[in-house]
């Protein structure tokens, strides 16, 4: 069954964690094989037969076999899984609450109401600093903190939070409702044209922060 956005709620920002976790399965993408074809060719040319004179030329199909199935293993069991998590990942604001979804092929999530949150806090590493992202902090007045981890252009993200809490209604609630799937939010407009075009966020149409 489709999922809606409760009644008078707008989309303002979608986004994904910084992508500084795909450094590692890009390079091995790149780099794996390239020394795979640069191995598969010094095979061919009878390379380790020079070296190891056991090995005859019947070795061949099954030394390159060998390094086509480490391709495979390091494309499809390290850099594929890091690449599907990241992309799984997304951070939601809307005009009512924060929503943070996980997972492409079996989701989670969790949602806190703009009005039940206190305060917003950031926490950024050196790495994070440098790259401009951070974590942020929700205090609901609960025990456990909920945390939008790794977001990019992170003290921008915090503004759009503030703004979004200042601008709630004070004597109007939204109806009930859910919110939607990932999937669900790009059936809503397309992003509309803001000044700062390499924000990393989608911006919806309708939203605040319309410009």
């Amino acid at each position: 069954m489709r999922k809606e956005l409760l009644r008078g709620e707008q989309v303002i920002v979608i986004t994904r964690q910084q992508p500084r976790m795909l450094f590692g399965p890009v390079l091995a993408f790149i780099l794996v094989p390239a020394a795979a074809a640069f191995a598969c060719a010094w095979i061919v040319k009878g390379g380790p037969g020079k070296v190891l004179p056991v090995i005859t030329s019947d070795w061949t199909q099954w030394l390159v076999a060998a390094c086509l199935a480490i391709v495979a293993i390091v494309l499809l069991g390290y850099s594929l899984p890091r690449f599907i998590r990241w992309r799984g990942i997304r951070y939601i604001l809307t005009s009512g609450r924060i929503v943070a979804r996980f997972g492409m092929l079996r989701r989670r999530d969790w949602q806190v109401p703009l009005a039940a949150v206190r305060s917003v806090g950031i926490k950024q590493s050196l790495l994070q600093r440098i790259l401009r992202s951070g974590n942020i902090s929700l205090d609901t007045g609960h025990p456990a903190e909920a945390v939008l981890a790794d977001v990019p252009e992170v003290g921008k993200f915090r503004s759009f939070i503030l703004d979004a809490m200042a601008e709630l209604p004070t004597n109007v609630r939204f109806g009930p409702g859910a919110v939607p799937a990932a999937g669900d939010f790009d059936s809503f407009a397309g992003p509309v044209d803001y000044p700062d075009a390499a924000l990393p966020w989608d911006m919806r149409e309708g939203g605040r922060d319309e410009r």
